[in-house]
């Protein structure tokens, strides 16, 4: 048996953690059980900590020794199998960031000589510093901007993360990078160039920060490169900066305006002066601790010509990145390129669908690339800018078909971790669909969409969690995100709506923040990853956040809006009706601007209070895991307190009697009504979804639990007709449409073709989960792994594979012969129980295989 799969706090071979004590883990392979685990740690060949052999199963250590800054450990681990051989040892490593503020030397420079503060037209800056190397050895740049950096030590460009040093709060929490330039140093003189642009420190990105200069209007550079840790070039009063380089304008969001014939094409070659520093000091920085953005899938597309003449090409894939270019041209020719995710209802190009209503110059989301050629060949990447868009718009002088494109899908760098096939093409697009939406909105932190608003929403992240755990490894971003949450959160507790904030928060955006379903996002996702990656670290990383946000939802409970407010009922102090809540949203068939109004001005209770009951009964959960006895038996008592108001308000006869599905979902998915209730209410949820013509009329925050709530209470056949539902709203509408990623809304593209809102919206992707949950059956809790498949001959057969934080899983299932065959892979190292429709619930390690009877009832 051996080692796999090493990670430290989560990450391959980490360069450049804070984390005191990280977490080692791993899986197994090759042998049934590991019985003990022997680690060994080394600093430059000498042993700096062991484990000894430890009799244990578990896949799992802290490390157990002090760490220094800049210290590189060495892990050698040797698995014991269930016959007590261990086999060769395996290695893996991490190195240490700064421990201690005063490593840095470096100070803080801004790199121009005023602050230009007119959003979309400043010129990105080149700072340099030229210097002397006396034998080469291990080299280490340590570097973070307010802004966008890319960095080029002799000439070549360092490392290949992209949008560096990533987004956060940048006041109060800004990550810098450790970058390894061992292979760029070269013996005697040395050049150290930064390139710097707006990025979300100072630019605009997304419709509502129309002004940028958000965090600050300066444009600076913190960076100390280090020589077997010997500080050979840091960032002081001796280095030179210009903004005559080609790029002279730059946003995220907008785009790059770039004239090659300035310079020599990239770098400036004249108009450098002196740099100015800066007092920003260090208290706000810390490692990542994150994986970075990096380019991934390239795709090369197909031009043709609209029937307004346009010159598009297809790219096949709606993505968030760029596309790059190379092409012979004379100086002074133009390439024009605009990105868009879709085609009108005529055929013709259109940016229009994500744009903010007013059409407001201001608000407008460019995504736009203008290129002046310098004479020979032209080769040009943007790197300061990230669109969403599948189609992109060609205007140049230069025939179209002489220049070479190339888009680029740009995303943190997350290890893809769920696959799932089916015998329905439509539902392995959806599949696809949903990944691809993930993968676009993920970009440092998870996002709403990469085109119109470009937000960290707390409602979004909560309803996809559980499903993005099973698609792709987002530990280190959600918990890169989580950090952001929690810094935004008010000091009364109330949990922000987007993190971190992506504007100059006004009056709504203060009201709206604490909006019930969306900041309970602080508790859902810590819990999701919890159970998933059965680690408690998340969970006392946020238990203060989530404490303080129930603690203010239960002072916000005991006020009442005037029509309640001199009532007696003992009850009403745990009902929530005051405050702005965004509700349900976008539920199909509702005017959701109506719904809104009539919430701020009448209340809308339901929600907020089902929210209040979850929220407090998670709290309860972590206190118990986290060995905190006396919050345990406080927010259980709390969290029933408020489950017997909610009942008495909204069941006053036992039984729920709105007409929408959410109020039906929700409380059985948040536990909040009894079971005999919530069998009454599941099967009123079966009727209503019939007797819709199986289409959904659920919204953002209910949609990701419906299919298995349906599933667990014996309404599987129900779900999947409403999975395999091809008119809006369902889920395989926007595939019949040609859609490549989820939409925002369920008629994104109507039947006329008209198009509107986002297409690429991860939120309702989360039907996948269920997918890998229900109809494989793949379930892991704490470690514990429960394998319960839902099979329909509706969709023929399905196959899931899961490289879960425990090792790979296989759930597949098919008929043949009047039978049900299952093949079923677990972990080396893990048990896990089978639940098949017919059989008793079992044991089992390895490989299994099962033939069950089509139709037999299920047991336990």
């Amino acid at each position: 048996m051996r080692a796999i799969r090493i990670k430290t706090e989560h990450l391959y071979n980490p360069l450049g953690i804070d984390i005191s004590h990280p977490r080692i883990e791993w899986n197994c392979e090759g042998g049934s059980r590991q019985t003990a685990y022997e680690i060994t740690a080394r600093t430059d060949g000498k042993i700096v900590w062991e484990t000894g052999k430890v009799s244990s199963g578990e896949m799992s250590v802290r490390y157990g020794a002090k760490l220094h800054s800049r210290q590189c450990v060495e892990l050698t681990i040797t698995l014991y199998d269930e016959n007590g051989i261990g086999k060769e040892p395996v290695t893996a490593w991490f190195e240490m960031g700064f421990l201690e503020k005063e490593c840095w030397q470096a100070k803080w420079i801004n790199v121009e000589e005023q602050n230009l503060t007119q959003v979309n037209t400043r010129p990105v800056s080149y700072a340099r510093r030229r210097f002397n190397v006396d034998g080469t050895g291990q080299g280490r740049l340590y570097i973070t901007a307010h802004g966008i950096y890319v960095a080029y030590l002799n000439g070549r460009r360092v490392g290949d993360a992209v949008l560096a040093p990533g987004t956060s709060e940048y006041t109060k929490r800004l990550e810098y990078q450790t970058l390894d330039v061992t292979e760029y140093l070269q013996e005697g003189e040395n050049e150290l160039l930064v390139c710097l642009g707006d990025g979300w420190y100072r630019g605009k990105s997304g419709m509502n920060n129309t002004g940028g200069n958000l965090f600050g209007d300066d444009l600076s550079l913190l960076a100390q490169l280090e020589v077997d840790g010997r500080v050979v070039c840091l960032t002081d009063e001796n280095w030179e900066a210009s903004n005559e380089g080609a790029i002279r304008a730059n946003g995220l969001d907008f785009g790059e305006r770039v004239d090659a014939t300035v310079g020599d094409g990239r770098f400036p070659t004249e108009g450098y002066h002196k740099i100015r520093t800066e007092d920003f000091g260090y208290d706000t920085l810390v490692c990542s601790n994150n994986v970075p953005i990096r380019e991934h899938e390239r795709f090369q597309g197909k031009l043709f010509i609209t029937p307004a003449g346009e010159k598009v090409i297809d790219f096949g894939q709606n993505m968030a990145g760029y596309v790059s270019f190379e092409t012979d041209a004379k100086a002074g020719q133009k390439i024009r390129l605009v990105h868009g995710e879709t085609l009108d209802e005529k055929g013709n190009f259109t940016i229009a669908n994500f744009q903010h209503e007013s059409m407001a110059p201001e608000k407008m989301i460019y995504q736009e690339i203008d290129y002046v050629c310098h004479e020979g060949h032209n080769i040009y990447c943007p790197q300061f800018a990230i669109f969403g868009f599948q189609y992109m718009l060609v205007e140049s002088d230069i025939p179209v078909e002489q220049i070479h494109f190339t888009a680029h899908a740009v995303y943190s760098d997350m290890e893809q971790t769920g696959f799932f096939t089916c015998g329905n093409a439509d539902v392995n697009q959806l599949v696809s669909n949903s990944i691809w939406s993930m993968k676009g909105n993920f970009a440092d932190i998870p996002t709403d969409c990469p085109t119109r608003e470009r937000q960290g929403w707390t409602g979004d992240a909560g309803a996809f969690v559980e499903t993005g755990v099973y698609l792709m490894d987002c530990y280190p971003v959600l918990r890169k995100w989580l950090n952001e949450v929690r810094l935004e959160q008010l000091p009364n507790g109330k949990v922000p709506g987007v993190a971190p904030k992506n504007e100059v928060p006004g009056a709504f955006k203060k009201m709206s923040d604490g909006s019930a379903g969306w900041a309970d996002a602080i508790g859902i996702v810590p819990n999701a990853l919890a159970k998933t990656y059965n680690c408690t670290d998340i969970l006392e990383e946020n238990y203060d956040a989530l404490k303080r946000w129930v603690d203010f939802s239960a002072k916000r409970a005991k006020k009442s809006r005037l029509k309640a407010k001199f009532k007696w009922d003992k009850n009403k102090k745990y009902i929530v009706d005051t405050g702005f809540h965004w509700g349900e949203w976008l539920e199909p068939g509702v005017d959701t601007k109506t719904v809104l109004t009539e919430t701020i001005m009448k209340g809308a209770p339901e929600v907020p209070t089902a929210y209040f009951a979850y929220s407090a009964e998670s709290l309860a959960e972590d206190a118990r895991l986290l060995g905190r006895t006396e919050d345990a038996g406080k927010y259980q008592s709390l969290s029933e307190k408020i489950k017997t108001a909610y009942r008495a308000k909204f069941l006053p006869e036992g039984r729920i009697t709105s007409d929408r599905q959410a109020a039906y979902v929700r409380p059985i998915a948040l536990d909040v009504i009894t079971e005999e209730e919530k069998k009454t209410a599941a099967q009123t949820l079966n009727e209503m979804v019939i007797a819709n013509g199986y289409h959904l009329n659920t919204g953002f925050l209910s949609t990701p639990y419906l299919c298995h709530v349906l599933t667990e209470y014996g309404y599987t056949d129900t779900a999947y007709r409403l999975l395999l539902q091809d008119t809006a709203p369902g889920w395989l509408y926007a595939v019949k449409k040609g859609a490549t990623t989820i939409w925002e809304t369920w008629d994104g593209k109507q039947e006329d073709g008209t198009v509107h809102d986002s297409l690429n919206h991860y939120s309702y992707g989360a039907i996948t989960g269920w997918l890998f949950r229900d109809v494989a059956g793949i379930r892991l809790n704490f470690g514990r792994i429960e394998i319960a498949p839902h099979p329909s001959e509706k969709i023929g057969h399905a196959e899931a594979t899961y490289l879960s934080p425990l090792g790979e899983i296989r759930s597949n299932w098919y008929y043949r012969d009047h039978k049900i065959c299952y093949d079923i892979t677990i972990p080396d190292n893990c048990t896990a129980t089978i639940r098949l429709p017919g059989c008793k619930a079992e044991e089992c390690r390895g490989t299994i295989h099962r033939e069950v009877l089509d139709g037999a009832e299920s047991t336990t």
